[in-house]
């Protein structure tokens, strides 16, 4: 299990890369991920720039119990969850998840849930800079499953 989160930008392939060379030899059957990447558009409003606050340590806690409810549902070998924070510019990647298992139908429904629990339960806020230099606060996430 691998929770990270990053101030600056990464590269979600390097990243699942690195993932997958650490799982056992011959153990995985399947590997799910998702990338979520910031849009330059929010509520009809152009953005231009997004801030992502976080709590230190009471985050993470929250991921890792994430990934926890993830293996207790589901037969899976490895979990990932790569989080930024700080600036974020329209087209970064914002978060990674990834889930290796035996078999295809656990990695595709531990990632998703790995990627709709941290949306729900993890503490993040969103402050967006539109275009004219205004900032709000996200107060509610775009719908998911």
């Amino acid at each position: 299990m691998a929770i990270q989160l990053h101030e600056t930008p990464f590269d979600p392939a390097q990243q699942l890369a690195q993932f997958e060379a650490s799982q056992p030899a011959g153990s995985v059957g399947a590997t799910a991920s998702f990338v979520g990447t910031m849009r330059n558009h929010n509520e009809g409003d152009s953005v231009e720039a997004m801030t992502l606050e976080h709590y230190p340590g009471m985050t993470e806690k929250q991921l890792e119990d994430v990934i926890e409810d993830a293996r207790r549902q589901w037969d899976i070998i490895d979990a990932l969850i790569v989080h930024r924070v700080g600036d974020i510019l329209p087209g970064q990647p914002i978060v990674l998840t990834a889930v290796c298992s035996a078999h295809r139908a656990a990695a595709f429904d531990a990632c998703r849930f790995l990627m709709e629990a941290l949306k729900s339960r993890a503490t993040f806020w969103k402050k967006e800079t539109l275009a004219g230099g205004e900032t709000r606060w996200v107060e509610k996430n775009t719908p998911g499953h």
